[in-house]
């Protein structure tokens, strides 16, 4: 089936996430090793990138390098962030031809100090562009930035700057790394797992989860069309019943 073909493009998700799994498992089943699943992964971001852009999709946000992740081989974290810089590097004509302006939310300032100046400068770069917003979640964990939300509101409230008695879902969203983005509406996890694994936790409160046995390394266009195609044929309540739609 032709998914792309019979995509309602009025009715694009504004905002996918993508939770990227199965590169190690992809490489374990090639008899190589798990970085090799990670090198190949970087063909599955273009695509997915570039299938986001031909569609029109405003803003797709990639799980790239979990708080948790820090917790691997040594040698495989190492092999992530030189993927990084080199992936920021080969992709920057493919940001500016698209007009995708890159932006990153974590705990940025874990990263190695090449790889924070190679993501700054592709930022700096792409910041007027305004087709799409492509958002890397690095060295991310939706737990630790609702702690952190909790303590930026905390150190307003002290200072009489908020009145805890006008806290809102507003004001939280405000005080979030994705205060520019607009909710979750397509979740996508590869390889298999069924589990969100502290991402976008809020963000997420509403949004479709789908989820596919394909390895990230394995995941092409043809496959994001599915799952927004997918994803279009649900009927998003919001709480009210079908009739009230």
């Amino acid at each position: 089936m032709d998914f792309k073909s019979n995509i309602i493009v009025e009715k694009l998700p504004e905002h996918i996430a993508i939770i990227m799994d199965g590169n190690g498992r992809w490489a374990k089943k090639q008899g190589l090793m798990r970085v090799k699943g990670h090198e190949k992964g970087t063909k599955a971001v273009r695509e997915t990138v570039e299938g986001c852009a031909e569609l029109g999709v405003k803003n797709l946000t990639l799980y790239a390098f979990s708080t948790e992740n820090w917790k691997r081989p040594k040698l495989e974290v190492q092999t992530l962030m030189r993927l990084l810089v080199s992936s920021l590097k080969g992709e920057i004509k493919t940001l500016q031809e698209n007009k995708i302006k890159l932006q990153a939310i974590g705990c940025i300032e874990n990263l190695p100090s090449k790889a924070r100046k190679e993501l700054n400068e592709v930022i700096e770069k792409t910041a007027h562009n305004d087709h799409m917003t492509l958002t890397l979640a690095l060295s991310y964990g939706s737990r630790e930035e609702l702690i952190q939300t909790v303590k930026k509101i905390s150190e307003k409230v002290k200072n009489n700057i908020i009145d805890s008695e006008s806290i809102d879902e507003s004001t939280i969203n405000k005080h979030l790394y994705t205060r520019n983005l607009p909710d979750v509406d397509l979740m996508i996890r590869t390889s298999g797992e069924q589990r969100i694994s502290n991402f976008l936790l809020w963000q997420m409160a509403y949004a479709e989860l789908y989820f596919t046995d394909t390895l990230w390394p394995d995941f092409r266009k043809e496959n994001l069309f599915e799952a927004i195609y997918e994803y279009q044929k649900r009927e998003r309540r919001f709480g009210k019943t079908s009739e009230q739609l």
